[in-house]
């Protein structure tokens, strides 16, 4: 069974960072494409970035400059770096491992 832990949401002012991480257990971590959702408050759920098993990476492209997904392997962990936050990334964000498992759901809220 796939278990997912996301950590590293928060309150935040604008302008500031955060790095989400995804710790994934229970599947073949190293083989399968992962990914970072979000939702904001009223809306629907929203793609962020993918990236795959060999490395490339995909991100939106509003959000690109901003957001970088990576991953680390060897801690089964996905981490998503945002940087000059605004309020309007205000949101639920999740990660996704392969195509059918969610984390449970972290919240950002970027305001002052």
């Amino acid at each position: 069974q796939v278990q997912v832990v996301e950590s590293g949401g928060g309150l935040v002012q604008p302008g500031g960072s955060l790095r989400l991480s995804c710790v994934a257990s229970g599947t073949d971590f190293d083989s399968i494409s992962l990914g970072w959702y979000r939702q904001p408050p009223g809306r629907l759920r929203e793609w962020v970035a993918t990236i795959y098993s060999a490395g490339a990476s995909y991100h939106d492209e509003s959000l690109k400059g901003r957001f970088t997904i990576s991953r680390d392997n060897a801690k089964k962990t996905m981490y998503l770096q945002m940087n000059n936050l605004q309020p309007e990334d205000t949101a639920l964000y999740y990660c996704q491992i392969g195509t059918m498992t969610w984390g449970q759901g972290i919240q950002v809220t970027v305001s002052s």
